[in-house]
């Protein structure tokens, strides 16, 4: 029992990551019906943009909280700074395209972004310092640690704000007004393409906290580390619904789970012939099953119907 606890909490802690990542994957496609694939190698551009700083203040004598703290506003500024150039250089001009054009443009951008990492940071992995006490917290048989209650605690924050930010506030008003039809959102005094772009943003720094939570979390980071991120939070996103963030959370918190548990059982229900590290095989298999017997997602798709 104590075991399934462990597994419970590990679960919850890996989906709340894939969540925060997964509602940048919902808002842009919620926006404007683009699967932006490159978002994975946005959280990577944090946690390695964070490792860069967090490096050069080793010797600064700040504890390691001040340097979290201060590597991550400079980790979301670059990386909104790629997504706002991403989305105007290469998804602005493809927007009236065919579907097939920038999705290929977004699978290009992703490759792009990993060959540019790599050059700048080198191939190798790098150990991200332990910026945050490691002292597990005991509840009674399973621990946590206070990395892992942060993770936790910003994801809670992060989707209340975001919930309120669209049904709540103008810049909500008007992201919904784009995504149900951006022609008349315009004659109503909304502009598209400033909303369209203050979405990437959005969605860029959920990305950053995300990827610097993940190095925190791991203690690693490197040029190919946000790929499979990327790819569980974009099924994570499509689990629960997509363009619902509430069922971007709730996929990201469900496949966190499955597959944690999954990892700490794997071995046992396989006799040993499959390790914890197959378990990326029950985040696809769950995605299909919830697929074939909801094709909208756990909570329903909500994309506008454009006029």
């Amino acid at each position: 029992m104590e075991t399934f606890l462990q597994q419970i909490i590990n679960g919850l802690v890996l989906g709340s990551m894939y969540a925060l990542v997964a509602l940048g994957y919902t808002m842009v496609y919620g926006i404007i019906n683009l699967i932006n694939f490159a978002h994975g190698e946005v959280l990577m551009v944090g946690a390695l943009t964070s490792w860069t700083v967090v490096t050069l203040m080793a010797d600064s004598g700040l504890p390691g909280w001040a340097m979290m703290l201060i590597s991550l506003p400079v980790a979301i500024v670059i990386c909104s700074t790629l997504n706002f150039t991403i989305e105007k250089l290469a998804y602005k001009p493809l927007r009236n395209a065919p579907r097939l054009a920038p999705l290929i443009t977004a699978m290009g951008m992703s490759l792009l972004l990993q060959t540019i990492a790599m050059i700048i940071w080198k191939p190798n992995p790098k150990p991200y310092p332990l910026l945050l006490p490691t002292d597990p917290i005991d509840l009674g048989g399973p621990v946590i640690t206070v990395t892992q209650c942060l993770i936790l605690g910003i994801t809670v924050v992060v989707l209340s704000a975001l919930m309120y930010l669209v049904n709540r506030t103008k810049l909500g008003r008007a992201m919904r007004a784009t995504a149900e039809n951006p022609r008349v959102a315009t004659l109503m005094g909304v502009r598209p393409d400033m909303v369209i772009s203050a979405t990437f943003i959005i969605g860029a720094t959920l990305a950053a906290v995300a990827g610097v939570m993940w190095a925190a979390n791991y203690g690693t980071v490197q040029h190919s580390m946000g790929f499979l991120p990327g790819l569980k939070a974009f099924t994570a996103a499509v689990l629960g619904g997509i363009g619902n963030l509430a069922g971007a959370v709730v996929g990201g918190l469900l496949l966190g789970l499955v597959e944690a548990i999954g990892a700490g059982y794997l071995g046992d229900l396989t006799g040993g012939v499959l390790g914890s590290h197959y378990a990326d095989i029950f985040a696809f298999v769950a995605l299909i099953l919830v697929l074939t017997l909801r094709p909208a997602g756990l909570l329903g798709e909500r994309v506008a119907d454009r006029a």
